[in-house]
């Protein structure tokens, strides 16, 4: 091991950090500097047999709780990551790449949020009753057991502490397996839990990849719930895994998101909205607008002002507040993006910013992209219907309505899109036709935690997000009491 890794870490089971089954062990690296900084283990399916074992054995102790004892355990994981706001914006921008200030606004400030809110929207559930003439029925919520929470490297404690929040807060017990490439947070949230001293086996952790800790996670006959987050050519196999037994199933997979620009927007306020929705976080959110599509009358208008605007984005040191733009998650990863700019241009497209890596001086080994503006791609063409996942925006011109719902419509993805122009009308009409999940109008990534969160088509299956994450995580039963 060389000397630059700093820190080792350990699965966390039944209310303890453990060394791993096996021997193998996986480097965690800078995205921004190539450097490698940490290793975890690459854990087999004897870890997580024991991680599905805790937490089984904790399940009827922790299930049994009241709703307010639950809420109450929520309450103070937020309050102990809360103290813990600087570490986990430092972490999650050395882990991810990402700019401080974002690490800051969105990370730390989400993760600390969802176990404030679940907390909050737990102790506020009453129980539902069904008269009828005769009888009285109610409704019980119980827990639906042990559930394998699966989170990805672009948000990761954000996305981990969205599940575990509500998995936990509804009497589940978790085992969760973090993303290999961004495991410093969720080492965080562990420490957290077992500071706080939460009952042992309640959260459980397990590291490794896809196929030595996850495929098992997933296919385990102890797991009765699976959430996962991720890229829908792995959604499609934890759902071939799960469905076989039956498991209950979310998925929140990927995304080729539409930002309709009409004619009559606020022209400047558009322009950095469909910046932000193109480019926040490298252009690595699911959300994220990556066509762009502009009513015809303004888009030269429109390319002139968004090009501009593009260029002017600073690109840099992470850990510098002044930072738009930081690092691609991995070398892998920014082979990927690179390769869809050169089918690009094998498309017919034509590069107006960007379209090149860019290494800031001192950061030669990281992963860099700049942010590139494609033009003159056809709707259907592959770099504009398949998910880059990076910092590439495509451009197209459109005539009416119709045609604008019909492009944003024409992907196998359904997961988020925005509409941009002062008439509400039009702006409610068209965001109805889309077949996607959730739209924004005049706004992106504005979020309320109450409403539902998930997609449609290939973007995904189920809904979490508010009562949603609540009735997913939960089994309803229905008692009929029959009156004398």
């Amino acid at each position: 091991m060389d000397e630059e890794v700093t820190q080792t870490l350990r699965n966390y089971v039944g209310g303890s950090f453990v060394e791993h089954g096996g021997t193998e062990w996986m480097d965690v690296f800078e995205p921004a500097t190539g450097v490698r900084f940490a290793r975890l283990p690459l854990s087999g399916s004897h870890d997580v047999d024991a991680a599905v074992e805790a937490a089984r054995a904790a399940q009827p102790g922790w299930g049994s709780l009241s709703m307010g004892d639950r809420a109450g355990w929520l309450d103070k994981i937020a309050d102990s990551l809360e103290s813990s706001f600087d570490e986990i914006a430092e972490l999650e921008s050395r882990d991810t790449g990402k700019p401080i200030s974002l690490a800051r606004a969105v990370d730390a400030n989400r993760s600390v949020a969802n176990f404030r809110f679940f907390a909050g929207l737990i102790r506020e559930q009453e129980q539902e009753t069904f008269e009828m003439d005769d009888a009285t029925n109610y409704v019980v919520n119980r827990p639906v057991g042990v559930g394998a929470l699966i989170t990805p490297w672009n948000l990761p404690l954000y996305l981990l502490s969205w599940k575990v929040a509500p998995a936990i807060g509804m009497g589940n017990t978790v085992v969760c397996k973090p993303s290999e490439l961004t495991p410093m947070t969720a080492d965080l949230l562990m420490r957290v839990i077992d500071g706080v001293g939460l009952p042992a086996g309640v959260v459980n952790l397990v590291h490794g990849d896809g196929s030595g800790a996850g495929s098992p996670l997933v296919a385990h006959p102890g797991i009765d719930l699976v959430s996962f987050t991720g890229g829908t050519a792995t959604g499609e196999k934890v759902a071939a895994s799960a469905a076989p037994a039956f498991k209950k199933l979310s998925l929140e997979l990927g995304g080729k998101n539409s930002s309709i620009v009409f004619a009559d927007c606020d022209m400047e306020k558009t322009v950095a909205g469909v910046v932000r929705s193109g480019f926040l976080n490298q252009g690595q959110v699911c959300l994220c607008g990556s066509r762009v599509l502009v009513e015809e009358s303004v888009y030269s208008e429109f390319e002139g002002a968004f090009v501009e605007a593009v260029e002017q984005m600073r690109i840099g040191d992470p850990a510098d507040d002044s930072t738009d733009l930081g690092a691609l998650i991995s070398k892998e990863h920014l082979q990927k993006v690179q390769s869809y700019i050169d089918l690009a241009i094998e498309e017919g497209g034509t590069i107006l910013t960007g379209g090149t890596p860019c290494l800031p001086s001192g950061f030669e080994g990281g992963n860099w992209m700049a942010p590139t503006v494609i033009a003159g791609l056809a709707p259907e063409s592959r770099c504009s219907t398949e998910e880059i996942f990076g910092p590439v925006v495509t451009l197209h011109s459109f005539k009416s309505e119709e045609e604008a719902v019909e492009i944003a419509n024409g992907t196998r993805y359904g997961l988020a899109g925005s509409v941009w122009t002062t008439d509400m009308g039009k702006g409610k009409r068209v965001s109805e036709a889309m077949e996607t999940g959730m739209v924004w109008v005049n706004t992106w990534l504005h979020r309320d935690l109450r409403v539902p969160f998930g997609g449609v088509k290939d973007s995904g299956v189920g809904r979490e997000g508010g009562r949603w994450s609540l009735g997913f995580f939960s089994e309803a039963m229905n008692v009929c009491l029959k009156h004398d």
